[in-house]
């Protein structure tokens, strides 16, 4: 390294506080970003890490962290029904890949790991696990719509 160069920071600090503010915004706990060969995972409550060694590349489909928000009983007036919420901002996939059947339609039972669905947040594919047991009787999101985190993907009815 020649005199008066600087070492080359692994993520911008601002970029890292801008992370932090959209965690914030849409009260995300935690968040994994890969760059090449670059990972930065922020949780909050105050643990960083970083690593800058290669890694293996991600399989096509992550599994996602449980979140109680996941089967919170619907807001609306359908009565004895509840939803799959979306645990985190991101892209709703239907199906692993467009030749793909759906992971579950209209009429569908599913238990609790069961995978319903893929959201993709910051280029990082998450399985989605029902987390409760019954029969899906709407699917609430359109293939490739964004979600927020919280917004009812499906309405299940419990066993």
């Amino acid at each position: 390294m020649s005199k008066g160069a600087k070492p080359k920071d692994v993520f911008d600090v601002g970029r890292i506080r801008q992370i932090i503010e959209l965690m914030e915004q849409h009260e995300l706990v935690e968040v994994d970003l890969q760059e090449g060969d670059e990972k930065i995972k922020l949780k909050r409550g105050g643990e960083v890490q970083m690593v800058a060694a290669p890694m293996a590349p991600a399989p096509a489909a992550a599994p996602a962290p449980a979140s109680p928000a996941a089967a919170a009983p619907a807001a609306d007036n359908t009565a004895g029904t509840s939803t799959i919420n979306a645990p985190m901002v991101g892209t709703f996939y239907a199906k692993a890949n467009p030749e793909s059947p759906p992971f579950v339609k209209v009429g569908d039972r599913v238990s609790a790991d069961t995978i319903v669905c893929i959201v993709e947040a910051m280029k990082v594919f998450n399985e989605i696990p029902a987390e409760c047991s019954g029969t899906i009787t709407e699917v609430l999101v359109s293939d490739q719509q964004a979600v927020d985190f919280g917004k009812p993907m499906f309405r299940v009815q419990p066993d």
